[in-house]
């Protein structure tokens, strides 16, 4: 008997309930897919800021994903912060140990409110040994800077950064503009069989984004759970972020969270 359509989040957790894990359980649950978890770390955070993180062990990361792997059919899986060096290679065992259908990279480093998530050492081993297992990556630009050791100002360098990002292994690429200033947020997809293209929206004047990066790469994971090609689950993932965005929920004092559940009005899943 087919199982219900089910993504994996492996990530941190936010006792703040707007990014991290946290987001990426409610988006799937939005979008109608079971989600599954393989906790990486632990975070005590909210909309201000990170105030403490602890890392489990790798024992622990192995045993969750065996559990997952034994008893789900786990369509699609994506990765979020990972911390260190030490739990990108736990997690990027795991990967090539279950073979999920589809891997969705989130290249978390450093949360909204400037704390790091992700060490020097941490972004060598996602570009070296993480990448090449992603079938999707979307970092924000920020993110694709560090991943293509290059600034990046305008379009131009946004398409030579996703070149360079997808040189690295990663089959897709998604750069989110959400960090830009222009009165338009441009992500920009590149594609594995050569073809590109920017997915537009009006930019929301709002401090409350937390989340965003983990909320569109769990929408990609749910909407492939549901039998999407990748290209169609970029668009539809960023057009829900999109939808919600410009309705957050008042809650917390800094970068509050997303109105995750708004979408449901709109579901066509």
């Amino acid at each position: 008997m087919p199982q219900y359509p089910t993504g994996l989040t492996i990530a941190g957790t936010d006792s703040g309930g707007g990014a991290g894990m946290m987001a990426d359980i409610k988006t799937m649950q939005t979008l109608k897919t079971f989600a599954t978890s393989v906790i990486v770390g632990l975070t005590a955070q909210n909309t201000e800021g990170v105030q403490r993180i602890e890392t489990v062990d790798a024992a622990m990361i192995d045993t969750q994903f065996a559990s997952v792997a034994a008893d789900f059919d786990v369509r699609a899986a994506k990765t979020g912060a990972l911390f260190d060096s030490d739990h990108v290679q736990a997690v990027v065992r795991n990967l090539a140990r279950f073979h999920f259908p589809v891997v969705v990279v989130d290249p978390v480093m450093v949360a909204k409110g400037g704390s790091h998530l992700l060490d020097e050492a941490g972004i060598a081993t996602l570009k070296t040994d993480l990448l090449p297992l992603a079938d999707v990556v979307t970092p924000n630009l920020p993110e694709a800077e560090l991943l293509a050791g290059r600034t990046i100002h305008n379009r131009v360098d946004v398409l030579n950064a996703a070149k360079q990002i997808q040189q690295l292994g990663a089959a897709n690429v998604v750069i989110k503009g959400g960090h830009g200033t222009n009165a338009v947020v441009a992500d920009y997809v590149k594609l594995a069989d050569g073809t590109d293209y920017w997915m537009e929206s009006p930019r929301v004047n709002t401090n409350r984004t937390h989340g965003t990066g983990d909320t569109l790469s769990s929408a990609i994971v749910s909407y492939v759970a549901h039998g999407m090609n990748l290209k169609q689950a970029i668009r539809q993932a960023h057009d829900y972020l999109a939808t919600i965005i410009p309705h957050p929920l008042p809650l917390g004092h800094g970068h509050g969270p997303l109105n995750h559940g708004l979408w449901e009005e709109h579901d066509e899943i």
